[in-house]
């Protein structure tokens, strides 16, 4: 295995590091039942995705 024949500077690190941050996730409303839900994906709570009902939701 190659070993680094000099320590990387704090700059250089920091400048790697950079994008390591973590992110929140963005979340929208549902068209149907106005409920937070993930972009792109179909609606936990009511089960519609682009208008029309995808799955049936049992409720509890």
């Amino acid at each position: 295995m190659p070993n680094p024949k000099r320590r990387h500077s704090k700059r250089r690190t920091s400048s790697r590091r950079a994008h390591d941050f973590l992110v929140r996730p963005i979340h929208s409303e549902c068209p149907n039942c106005h409920a937070v839900k993930l972009p792109h994906r179909l609606c936990p709570s009511c089960g519609f995705y682009k208008g029309r009902a995808v799955i049936e939701v049992v409720e509890q």
